[in-house]
C-alpha cells in the first residue's frame, strides 16, 4: 500500500547520486497510558531537522574500520511531511520524505540504523526507497516503537523485508541479525523499563496473599495494571487500547450502577426475576444497556429446548468437550447399548473426571455443585437427544468409599420437568467453568504464550519462520499480563464468577499435566478427545466428506457437527497454506537440521516455554520439513481458529445467564424440604436462587461483552499488517491463494447455515454457527477469526 502511494512522488535517482525514500510514522492515542505525560510535553512529530536520523546499511559493501560489517550511509533526516493517511488498521499515519547519499559500490540497503533524538517515543511503520540503483524498490517493514536515543544501550536496527534462513544470511549482515537477538533476550537482570524490548520467562506467583506468602507478587492499583510491563511491541496500540478501555467503562457502569440500587443481593428473595428483566430490556429505558444476546434473540425460551441444550455441545461455546461412550450397562429404544455403541449412536459430555477430586473442597466454599455426565443419542435427523444426566458427589465418608451419584432424566411434566431443568443447568455450570478454565486461558491464552516468547528470542526477524507465525502472536502477551492482573489473579474475576472460586487455576495447572501439544491439532483432537473418553471421528482413507483432511482423511461420527466441519476446512486451508511456504524455503531434512535458529527455538520451547513437558515423548523432533509443516499449523490454529471459536461466543450464548451459569449455590432439592415445595410452587424463582447470584451475573456478563467484541483494528486470518511483508514472490502468491480459499469457506458455511436439513447449524434458538467464519467487522459480531489471542 504505501509503495502504491509513494510511487512516483521522488523518481530516480538524479546525477546527484540521491536515493528518494518515504518514511512512515503513527500518531498516537492519549488512551495509551504509557505516552500520557509526553503527549502534554511535545507533538508527537515535531520530528524535523535533525532529530531522526536514517542510515543504510549496505549488505554487499563491508566496512574495515567496523569489524568487515555491512558499510553505513551517511546520516539521512527527515523532511517535510507528504500526506496523511487514517487506515482501517492504524491511528493517524504521517508520511515524510528523506533523501540518502548515494554511491553505485554501495549496493543493496539490507538494514537501516535508526537514532531518535527528539524527547519523546514514535511508532515508525515503514521505510521505503523507491527507487534503488540496479535494484528497485526496498522496502523496510518496521511496525515498532523507537524510543529517545538516550534510553537505548545500542543503536535501533530495522531489516529490510527480505528473509534470510541463517546460513544463507548475507555476510555482512550476521552480526546485526545475532546482535538484535541477544538484545531481545537481554540478560536476565535488573528491572524492566517501559522502553525495554526483553523477551523472558518467569512464574506467576498472583495466587496467594502477599501478606501472608512472600513468594505471591504484590498487588498494584487497576489503572497501573494497564501499563504493567509487556515487551513494548507487544502492547495493545492505539485504536485497540481506545476500544478495549471505552468498553470496559461501559461495562464497568452497567454493572456497578445496578448493584447499588440491588444491595448486592439481599433482596434476592423480591428482585431475580427483575434481574432478568432487566438484562433483557433493549429499549435504553433500563439500568442496564446490554445487548440482547443471539440464544436469546429469536426466542425467549427456545434455550430451555433438549435439543438446544445437546446442540450447544456441538456448536456453542465449548464445542469441544463432547466424546463417543466407550462403555455402559443400559438399553435404550430397542437397541442394546453394545449395538448403539457399535453404530456410534452413544455420545457422553463428561465433566466428571477433571472435577470429582476438588469437588469436596470446591463445595465448602458458596458452591454447591456436582461433577457430571451426560449421555447423549444420535437421532436419525442428526440432533443429539439428552438421554441421562448422572451427578456425582465425593463419598460422605471419605474419599476412599468412591463417589455418590444420582441420574435424572428428561421430562415435561410438573416437579419432574424442573428437576430436569436444574440437572442440565448443573451440567452448564460444569461446562462453563471447564470453558474458561481449561478450553479457552489454558488450551490458547495459556498454551500459546511461550511460542511468543520463544519465537522472539531465537528467530530473528529475518528468518522466514518468525515471519510466518509472528502476526499470529499479536497483542497475546498484552492481553495475558492484563489478565494476570484483574481476572485469574487471587481474588481476581474468574475466582469471583466462576464456581471453582479459589480452586480455579490450581485446576486448570493440574490439567495441563494432561496437555499434548500433537493433540492440539483438530483432526488429532477429534479423533482422540483426550480429556474425556474417545474421540468423534475416525481416519477413514474411503472418506464421504467433501474435504481430505491430510493427513488423514476422517470422517466425522457427527456429521452434522458444526465445530468440527467448518474447522476442518479452516484447518485444510491453514496446512496448504503453511505447506506451500515451509516448502519453499524447506526442501530436506538437512536443511531443517542445519538451521541454527530453528533448532535453537524448538529446544527453547521444549525445556524452557514448556519446562514441564520437556521430557514428554511426544514432542516432535523438529527433524524434518513434515515435522515443522505439522507444528507451524497447529501453532497457528490455536492462535487463531480454535481461541475464535471458544472466545466470540461468549456473549453470543452466554449472555443470557440462565442459559450458561456459572455457579450453583445450592444442592438439588429433595422431596420433603422447603426448598423442594419452593420448587413446586414457582419453579422460575427455584431456579434463579439456584444458579449465579445477582452480583456474579453483573460482573460475569460485563466481562464477556468485553472479551466478545473485536476492536476496530483487528487483523483477521487472512490479513496482514503490511501488504509487503516479504519480498519472496512464491509465499505471497501461496497466501493470496490461502485468501482465496477462506473466501471459499466462507461462502460454503452460509451455504450449510442455510441448509435446512443440518438441524444443528442454527437449532431451535435460530442461531446460525458462524463463529469459524474467517471475517468480521468490529463489534460484538458472533463471527470472524482473528490472526491471534488478541483479547
Amino acid at each position: 500500500m504505501i509503495g502504491q502511494i509513494t510511487s512516483g512522488l521522488f523518481g530516480g535517482h538524479d546525477d546527484s547520486k540521491k536515493v528518494k525514500g518515504t518514511v512512515v510514522m503513527m500518531n498516537k492515542n492519549v488512551l495509551d497510558f504509557t505516552d500520557l505525560a509526553s503527549s502534554l510535553t511535545g507533538k508527537i512529530f515535531d520530528v524535523l531537522g535533525q532529530k531522526v536520523s536514517f542510515q543504510l546499511i549496505s549488505s554487499v559493501q563491508g566496512d574495515p574500520t567496523n569489524g568487515l560489517q555491512g558499510k553505513h550511509s551517511n546520516p539521512a533526516y527527515l523532511e517535510n511531511s507528504l500526506f496523511t493517511l487514517t487506515p482501517l488498521t492504524a491511528g493517524s499515519e504521517t508520511a515524510f520524505g528523506v533523501t540518502f547519499d548515494w554511491n553505485e559500490e554501495f549496493g543493496v540497503p539490507g538494514a537501516f540504523i535508526i537514532k531518535n533524538m527528539h524527547i519523546t517515543e514514535f511508532f515508525l511503520k515503514s521505510l521505503t526507497l523507491e527507487d534503488v540503483p540496479n535494484h528497485g524498490k526496498v522496502h523496510f517493514v518496521c511496525n515498532s516503537w523507537v524510543y529517545p536515543s538516550l534510553n537505548y544501550k545500542s543503536d535501533r536496527i530495522f531489516f529490510a523485508n527480505q528473509p534470510y534462513l541463517p546460513s544463507e544470511t548475507p555476510e555482512l549482515l550476521r552480526k546485526y541479525r545475532e546482535n538484535e537477538l541477544l538484545t531481545l533476550r537481554g540478560d536476565g537482570t535488573g528491572k524492566r523499563e517501559a522502553w525495554d524490548r526483553i523477551y523472558d520467562y518467569d512464574i506467576y506467583h498472583g495466587l496467594g496473599n502477599p501478606d501472608q506468602d512472600p513468594k505471591s507478587e504484590s498487588r498494584i492499583p487497576f489503572i497501573l495494571s494497564l501499563d504493567i510491563y509487556v515487551p513494548r511491541d507487544e502492547r495493545f496500540g492505539h485504536l485497540k487500547m481506545s476500544d478495549f478501555l471505552t468498553y470496559a467503562l461501559k461495562s464497568i457502569v452497567q454493572f456497578i450502577l445496578p448493584e447499588l440500587h440491588a444491595l448486592f443481593d439481599a433482596l434476592t428473595d423480591a428482585i431475580p426475576l427483575e434481574m432478568i428483566r432487566e438484562l433483557l430490556r433493549t429499549d435504553g429505558e433500563g439500568i442496564l444497556r446490554f445487548p440482547t444476546p443471539l440464544v436469546i434473540k429469536d426466542s425467549k425460551t427456545a434455550w430451555r429446548t433438549d435439543e438446544e441444550f445437546a446442540r450447544e455441545m456441538l456448536a456453542g461455546v465449548n464445542p469441544i468437550i463432547i466424546s463417543r461412550l466407550q462403555n455402559t450397562e443400559d438399553k435404550l429404544d430397542g437397541l442394546t447399548v453394545d449395538e448403539a455403541m457399535n453404530n456410534n449412536k452413544l455420545f457422553i459430555l463428561n465433566h466428571h473426571d477433571v472435577l470429582i477430586p476438588y469437588l469436596r473442597r470446591i463445595n465448602t466454599t458458596t458452591t454447591k455443585t456436582y461433577a457430571s455426565r451426560t449421555l447423549l443419542f444420535l437421532q436419525d435427523n442428526g440432533s443429539l437427544k439428552p438421554l441421562a444426566i448422572e451427578l456425582s458427589l465425593p463419598h460422605p465418608d471419605g474419599d476412599q468409599f468412591g463417589v455418590t451419584s444420582k441420574v435424572y432424566t428428561p421430562s415435561d411434566q410438573g416437579v419432574e420437568s424442573s428437576i430436569w431443568q436444574l440437572a442440565k443447568a448443573y451440567v452448564a455450570v460444569n461446562d462453563t467453568g471447564v470453558h474458561q478454565l481449561i478450553s479457552h486461558w489454558l488450551n490458547t491464552h495459556a498454551v500459546i504464550e511461550p511460542f511468543v516468547i520463544a519465537t522472539n528470542r531465537q528467530l530473528s526477524v529475518l528468518h522466514p519462520i518468525h515471519k510466518l507465525l509472528y502476526p499470529h502472536f499479536r497483542d497475546t502477551m498484552n492481553i495475558n499480563a492484563m489478565a494476570r492482573q484483574i481476572l485469574i489473579n487471587a481474588g481476581g474475576v474468574l475466582e469471583s464468577t466462576v464456581f471453582p472460586s479459589k480452586f480455579a487455576m490450581e485446576m486448570s495447572a493440574v490439567v495441563y499435566k494432561d496437555w499434548v501439544f500433537p493433540n492440539q491439532a483438530l483432526p488429532a483432537d477429534l479423533v482422540k478427545r483426550h480429556y474425556t473418553i474417545r474421540g468423534v471421528a475416525v481416519e477413514d482413507s474411503s472418506s464421504p466428506h467433501g474435504v481430505q483432511f491430510l493427513p488423514p482423511p476422517l470422517r466425522l461420527l457427527i456429521e452434522d457437527y458444526p465445530y468440527a466441519v467448518d474447522g476442518l476446512e479452516i484447518w485444510s486451508a491453514i496446512k496448504s497454506w503453511v505447506t506451500d511456504y515451509c516448502s519453499f524455503y524447506y526442501g530436506s531434512d538437512e536443511e531443517i537440521l542445519k538451521d541454527n535458529e530453528l533448532q535453537g527455538w524448538w529446544k527453547e520451547l521444549r525445556e524452557v516455554g514448556h519446562g514441564d513437558k520437556k521430557n514428554e515423548p511426544w514432542w516432535p523432533e523438529m527433524e524434518t520439513p513434515q515435522e515443522l509443516i505439522d507444528s507451524c499449523t497447529t501453532i497457528i490454529w490455536i492462535a487463531s481458529a480454535l481461541h475464535a471459536a471458544v472466545n466470540f461466543g461468549q456473549y453470543p450464548y452466554a449472555g443470557y445467564l440462565p442459559n450458561r451459569p456459572t455457579v450453583s449455590r445450592r444442592f438439588m432439592p429433595e422431596p420433603g424440604t422447603p426448598e423442594y415445595e419452593e420448587l413446586k410452587k414457582n419453579p422460575d424463582k427455584a431456579f434463579l436462587k439456584t444458579i449465579t447470584a445477582q452480583l456474579q451475573t453483573l460482573l460475569g456478563v460485563s466481562l464477556i461483552e468485553i472479551l466478545s467484541r473485536h476492536t476496530t483494528d483487528e487483523i483477521y486470518l487472512r490479513q496482514r499488517e503490511s501488504p509487503e511483508w516479504t519480498k519472496d514472490k512464491e509465499p505471497l502468491a501461496a497466501f493470496d491463494k490461502f485468501g482465496k480459499k477462506l473466501t471459499d469457506i466462507e461462502k460454503q458455511i452460509i451455504q450449510r447455515n442455510g441448509d435446512n436439513i443440518l438441524t444443528n447449524r442454527s437449532g431451535p434458538v435460530n442461531a446460525p454457527y458462524t463463529l469459524l467464519f474467517p471475517t468480521s467487522e468490529g463489534g460484538l459480531t458472533g463471527k470472524g477469526i482473528p490472526n491471534s489471542v488478541s483479547i
